[in-house]
């Protein structure tokens, strides 16, 4: 028979074991077993500092009330089944949804559930009151459709029944997809965008998984800076490099026409910094006989687009590089135009500048070469200065926008000849005549810069196009 002792203003009492010591207003129940202990007016204390009160098998307390949390069941739920009070729930609807049964409404309850796979969304878990009892003052069923949802629900009375306490929406994950930040960010639909218009840091710190879903790796634009014209009688600047990948994994976007004369992978990723380089523009160059300055080298990973040539001052070829300068007027046969594709990539980064004129009057000069297309010759009859290279065009940042073209040769005004114009597709600007200033190229677009005449105003060349880093990738 259990042994009942009670407590009440006594120092100490001892029974089958158990002590019970007073000490002011604090009653220390002791070791003991098979005893009901009664402790008016004090406040007690079971156990030892440091130590454990546990509850025999098969033993329940009531009158200590919850502190609002439950104790999860990490065995997640598959199909219907009924909860019970005090624990929570995960709940898994990846093949279907299914309803969650509460328990009898008893004042104090408490069950939780939880979206296991994140599919709620898809598959609702429907959580559907015991007999007339209520949930939120309405005996029906709720149905849980968001994704990554945790609610808890206690029984409060029969008037609201079941009330929602918490609820949480946040869906902390682990991310199947690609995450990072660099440079400017944009979206358009799934796809996230990265614009580096000068050097920065494009940091991934998770890759994705890999799927066609979920894909780790990148699409991406690279332009290195364009040239810049030649000085007096130059040629027009060449444009710089423009390296691409096909598009198909970051939404089919088009990424030409351009030099992708077959499909360009995209660039598998990792979790790290990827340093990025953004090429200036070659400088300009006053009334004189020197090329114009070659533009600066672009990178992201293993990419790498080359500046373009400067076109090539009076009596002068044109200068090598990603888009070769347009050659100059020259006394004797007339510069040639610079190689383009230097060094060469395949598909080819650019083109070459075209034939100066030359040996007498009317002086014109070539244009430089563009990404898909080589600068235009000067054409002494009728006397003409050549048109910049056509560049190329893409649609990576979502709309279509052309880079890399050739800038415009000089012509003799004086004498009829029209200065060579930028590219017809690209950011290559018009060169000079004895009336005009030449033009630099637009920035950020990798365009050559327009040939220097002679004299007065039009008598400095102008620069190239800054270039520019294009990302872009799936995100969700």
């Amino acid at each position: 028979m259990t042994s009942k002792i009670k407590v009440d203003n006594i120092n100490k009492v001892s029974d089958d074991s158990t002590i019970i010591k007073k000490c002011g207003s604090t009653t220390t129940v002791g070791s003991g077993s098979g005893q009901t202990i009664v402790v008016d007016g004090a406040t007690v204390t079971l156990g030892r500092c440091g130590g454990a009160v546990n509850l025999a098998s098969g033993a329940t307390q009531t009158g200590f009330g919850r502190t609002g949390t439950v104790d999860w069941d990490t065995t997640p739920k598959t199909a219907t089944f009924t909860a019970v009070s005090g624990d929570g729930f995960f709940c898994n609807t990846t093949s279907g949804g299914f309803t969650a049964n509460l328990p009898a409404g008893v004042a104090g309850a408490i069950v939780s559930f939880a979206d296991y796979a994140g599919t709620w969304q898809t598959n609702n878990l429907t959580v559907s009151p015991n007999g007339s009892d209520k949930i939120g003052n309405v005996n029906s069923n709720v149905i849980l459709s968001t994704e990554g949802q945790s609610v808890t629900f206690i029984f409060v009375d029969s008037t609201q029944g079941w009330i929602n306490t918490m609820d949480s929406t946040s869906n902390v994950r682990g991310s199947t997809h690609i995450l990072a930040s660099g440079g400017t960010e944009s979206t358009t639909g799934n796809f996230k965008i990265h614009k580096f218009t000068g050097p920065g840091t494009f940091t991934v710190s998770n890759a994705g998984i890999g799927t066609p879903c979920a894909p780790s790796n990148v699409d991406y634009l690279v332009v290195a800076g364009g040239g810049a014209g030649g000085g007096r009688y130059g040629g027009g600047g060449g444009a710089g490099g423009w390296r691409a990948s096909s598009g198909t994994t970051s939404g089919s976007y088009c990424a030409g026409p351009g030099p992708l004369t077959s499909p360009v992978s995209a660039l598998p990723i990792s979790a790290q910094a990827y340093p990025i380089a953004v090429g200036g523009g070659g400088a300009g160059v006053p009334d004189c006989n020197n090329p114009g300055g070659t533009g600066s080298v672009s990178t992201f990973s293993t990419v790498s687009s080359a500046g373009g040539g400067g076109g090539g001052g009076q009596g002068a070829n044109g200068v090598a590089g990603g888009s070769g300068g347009g050659g100059s007027w020259n006394p004797g046969s007339g510069g040639t135009g610079g190689s383009g594709n230097t060094p060469p990539v395949t598909p080819p980064q650019g083109t070459s500048g075209g034939q100066g004129h030359g040996p007498m009057s009317p002086f014109a000069t070539a244009g430089g070469g563009g990404a898909t297309e080589n600068g235009q010759n000067a054409v002494p009859s009728p006397p003409t200065a050549g048109r910049g290279g056509a560049g190329a065009t893409s649609s990576i940042c979502g709309s279509p926008i052309s880079y890399s073209g050739g800038g415009g040769g000089s012509g003799e005004g004086a004498h009829g000849v029209t200065a060579g114009a930028g590219s017809p597709c690209g950011s290559g600007t018009a060169g000079s005549s004895s009336n005009t200033p030449a033009s630099s190229g637009a920035a950020n677009r990798g365009g050559g810069g327009g040939a220097a005449y002679y004299p007065g105003p039009s008598s400095v060349s102008g620069t190239g196009g800054s270039g520019v880093v294009i990302i872009r990738y799936k995100f969700q």
